[in-house]
């Protein structure tokens, strides 16, 4: 039990690194983004520092974070005596369902950082913003699911989940119309 608290303890440890890379990288590319309208010599230097932190942050943090993340959950749900009781159980599976879209969601965000290292700026830094709340909503889902497990209804969840969107892109809407006020 002990080697399980173990493993238990560093899976959450690198679940949070991964999730705060996730949070960092996105807010680099808004601010590459940005850059991209500055006059130049400052948009080329800014473009070159936003490219170095983003590729340190990327292979030094994010993807070792999400690596080490899979193997210690990996390693808890198929080799301790816990893992088989919780894949028997439902809200095992939604959990998985969104870790799911976590993988997708740090796959997409792995095109879009190749994409900016070689500058090629397809997305507004208005894109990016909203783009940082998806991670945002899988954390809250899987926080709630691993904590709730079969307490959870999941009407209210799905609910929850839904308001919770809509409040983080009206909240969106309104940085945006205050920044656009400063300007």
């Amino acid at each position: 039990m002990e080697l399980y608290n173990y493993i238990k303890s560093l899976h959450l440890i690198f679940v949070i690194t991964w999730f705060a890379g996730l949070f960092y990288i996105v807010r680099l590319f808004v601010y590459h983004a940005e850059a991209k309208q500055k006059p130049e010599p400052e948009q080329q230097i800014l473009i070159r520092q936003y490219q170095l932190m983003q590729y340190r942050l990327w292979y030094i943090i994010t993807w070792p974070s999400a690596i080490l993340a899979s193997f210690f959950a990996y390693w808890m749900l198929f080799f301790t005596d816990a893992g088989g009781v919780w894949l028997s159980q439902s809200w095992m599976h939604v959990k998985l369902g969104f870790v799911f879209l976590l993988y997708l969601y740090h796959l997409k965000c792995h095109q879009i950082f190749l994409q900016l290292q070689k500058d090629e700026v397809k997305h507004t830094s208005g894109f990016f913003r909203l783009w940082n709340e998806g991670a945002t909503i899988i954390l809250f889902a899987v926080v709630f699911l691993v904590i709730m497990k079969n307490a959870i209804n999941w009407i209210y969840g799905v609910i929850g989940i839904i308001l919770f969107s809509v409040l983080l892109m009206l909240g969106y809407k309104f940085y945006k119309q205050i920044r656009e006020k400063k300007q």
